[in-house]
């Protein structure tokens, strides 16, 4: 085990190299808002693995089970006469003698590694703007577009589908509904009865996870939970001095009076032929039941108006205000984030009014459009002029062949033709041809006819799957000595006959003829 004092040191080192990796990281420049929050991201990696190593470095500081101490002794000068202060040195030293000898070639420690992981793939992320496997793509959806824009579309659909709204709102119109949270109140034209409602909750708690989630992503460096706590405080003394925007308390008399309160239902009715219709109900009497289980009564007493107490002690306005407690809670956190989101809800809401102008086809087009977001046009080191977008880089790391499409083949097209098989002809000068097809389509190109010429042969069927010179030159020689004993043999087996019907093979035949005896 490494000495405590020496994993001090390289903690210390490793901090102050984070440090300036950081530096260097957030004093680049960047021309896009995607570069632009991919740094951001890096950076709050780095200053975790900092917090992380700090926290380690102060804990072995603290030194609670006395490690350093005890190691801090051990290489004290002994106080007995006698003793060599250096031993405890050597001791050392021939242990890192002999970790040395036994691994001569130690790779470098895991530090460099992830540090120049870090770095590095900053630099190619800088470099290469449409790396496949970039973390921040997968970030954000489509609708987000690298968190310039918010993607409301889910929580707008919840609103619309819960009880007792006024009016169905469109989704632009919803976005003015969340812009317009300055003074701190949100959705004020929703009823008392849908806000106290469990589907409002679900609504709130599903906005605020998003709303969250989308600012921990867009503001990497923003201690978002530690702004979260503190509007947790301020929500908690607001609400004990009953000054929550929307959900302040009032006085009993003025809620309650000419309502019918109904305990069982934990519901207010105005008219009482309506209360008196109700009670027969299976949902009246379904909480009815489940009241007089809990040791309430809900046969005597059960309706009370102008504000008398109900059976449990407790008067309608704290039940009610006890129930919207949590939904309270949430409206105020989703202020908070709300706030700061402004600018990015006019963006959003700029994007959608854009794209409601555009074509069913233009809209496609910008779909499949790649390219990536520019930088906010107030940026002082903005680029005016553009250079020419290179061709996008093509992702191949099997070294496929290229399809007609200009794109990597599918890998099980490449196994059925067997394009990863070698076939290497001699004649071609040692060309390599990939793929069965290939090699057999060869000995009618220009490359194998020109070797075959140059061997002085003819590339006629015959040669067709010899690849070797030696083979080539011995099966030509074969086929000029089959050739002669051809031209032999039909010279003997021939046969002439003359005029008076006598018989001749063809040399006997011209032998005769030459002699005149024919």
């Amino acid at each position: 085990m490494d000495s405590i004092i020496e994993v001090q040191r390289q903690t210390h080192e490793e901090i102050e190299r984070f440090e300036r990796a950081l530096s260097t990281i957030l004093s680049r420049q960047h021309k896009t808002h995607k570069a632009h929050l991919a740094a951001e991201h890096k950076a709050s990696d780095i200053l975790d693995r900092i917090v992380a190593r700090s926290v380690t470095l102060q804990n072995a500081y603290d030194d609670i089970d006395g490690t350093r101490k005890a190691e801090i002794d051990l290489l004290a000068a002994p106080a007995k006469p006698g003793i060599n202060d250096l031993d405890e040195f050597y001791k050392r030293f021939k242990k890192l003698q002999d970790h040395h000898t036994r691994y001569p070639n130690q790779p470098i420690n895991g530090f460099e590694i992830e540090l120049a992981a870090m770095v590095d793939d900053m630099e190619e992320q800088m470099d290469d703007e449409y790396e496949q496997d970039d973390p921040i793509n997968t970030l954000f959806s489509g609708e987000e577009r690298y968190g310039l824009c918010l993607d409301l579309y889910a929580s707008h659909t919840q609103y619309n589908n819960l009880k007792n709204v006024p009016k169905r709102l469109q989704y632009l119109q919803y976005l003015d509904a969340l812009a317009t949270v300055s003074n701190g109140s949100l959705h004020p034209e929703l009823p008392k009865d849908c806000k106290h409602s469990k589907d409002y909750e679900n609504y709130l708690s599903g906005l605020y996870t998003y709303l969250l989630s989308f600012s921990k992503r867009t503001q990497p460096l923003v201690d978002v939970e530690s702004l979260q706590r503190r509007s947790e405080e301020e929500f908690a003394s607001l609400w004990e001095e009953g000054k929550v925007p929307g959900w302040e308390s009032k006085p009993q008399a003025q809620s309650t009076e000419g309502e019918i309160w109904c305990a069982a239902c934990q519901r207010s009715y105005t008219k009482q032929t309506v209360y008196d219709a109700h009670l027969t109900s299976k949902k009246h009497q379904k909480a009815a039941a489940k009241l007089e289980a809990e040791g309430g009564s809900a046969a005597n007493g059960t309706a009370h108006q102008n504000g008398a107490p109900h059976p449990n002690g407790a008067s309608k306005s704290q039940a009610s205000t006890s129930k919207g407690r949590n939904s309270a809670r949430l409206t105020h956190l989703i202020t908070s984030l709300l706030v700061p989101l402004l600018p990015t809800i006019a963006e959003t809401k700029a994007n959608v009014e854009r794209r409601f102008s555009l074509t069913a086809r233009e809209r496609e087009e910008e779909l499949v459009d790649e390219a990536p977001i520019a930088a906010p046009a107030d940026s002082e080191n903005a680029v005016q002029d553009e250079e020419p977008e290179e061709e996008e880089r093509i992702y191949n790391p099997l070294k496929l062949p290229l399809g007609w499409d200009g794109k990597p083949i599918p890998y099980w097209l490449y196994k059925l033709h067997g394009l990863g098989v070698e076939y290497r002809c001699e004649i071609c000068s040692d060309f390599v041809y990939m793929g069965r097809k290939n090699f057999e389509r060869h000995f009618q190109e220009a490359r194998h006819a020109f070797g075959m010429r140059a061997l002085g042969l003819p590339n006629t069927k015959h040669f067709h799957e010899i690849t070797k010179i030696e083979d080539a030159l011995a099966l030509a020689e074969k086929l000029k000595r089959e050739g002669r004993k051809e031209i032999s043999q039909n010279e003997t087996t021939e046969e002439m006959e003359d005029e008076e019907g006598n018989v001749y093979n063809r040399k006997t035949y011209e032998d005769l003829k030459k002699q005149g005896l024919i």
